[in-house]
């Protein structure tokens, strides 16, 4: 029987005794308060550095906060740390291909929020600019992900990444 998506052949690692249900799984890995927000911030703010991820964190995260889910999302295999050759005490995060294929589900997420929420118009402009481009959108923008974060090149300047930061600061600005 054909399956939408190939099983993968490396699998997140998940402690034993849980009972093998995906959605139960998924939630306890990112239904944290701030698991998905720092994945948001490094997916669509681009932020790869602690500070940048402290000081850009719109709904002010504490630093000991971001330190223990950072150490999570780098065991769980949803991120990986490097070294940044520009500073020697300074660690890069970059997103796997699991987190990666967290778009979708973040679009979602975010589409439904600015739906049903009283969210900020600006903040949901982005989740609602994606969801409106569908699938194909969203792949172009995992392709750009995939790019910066596993081949380690940069982002585009006309890609999907920079059409909703540009869209962002246009409604930041009439805001």
């Amino acid at each position: 029987m054909d399956t939408p998506h190939p099983e993968p052949a490396d699998r997140l690692p998940v402690p034993p005794g849980k009972s093998g249900c995906p959605i139960n799984l998924t939630v306890e890995l990112l239904g944290d308060r701030w698991s998905l927000v720092v994945l948001r911030d490094v997916m669509f703010g681009g932020h790869r550095h602690f500070r940048e991820l402290l000081g850009h964190s719109v709904e002010g995260i504490a630093s000991n906060i971001l330190a223990a889910r950072l150490t999570k999302l780098v065991g769980a295999g949803l991120l990986t740390r490097h070294d940044d050759p520009s500073h020697r005490q300074k660690i890069e995060y970059r997103l796997t291909e699991a987190a990666i294929e967290l778009v979708p589900l973040l679009t979602q997420l975010g589409a439904w929020g600015a739906r049903w929420l009283p969210t900020t118009p600006e903040l949901a402009i982005r989740a609602q600019l994606l969801a409106r481009g569908g699938p194909e959108m969203g792949e172009r923008f995992m392709a750009e992900l995939r790019a910066t974060h596993l081949e380690g090149r940069p982002l585009p300047s006309d890609g999907v990444l920079a059409e909703l930061t540009r869209a962002y600061e246009r409604a930041v600005a009439e805001g």
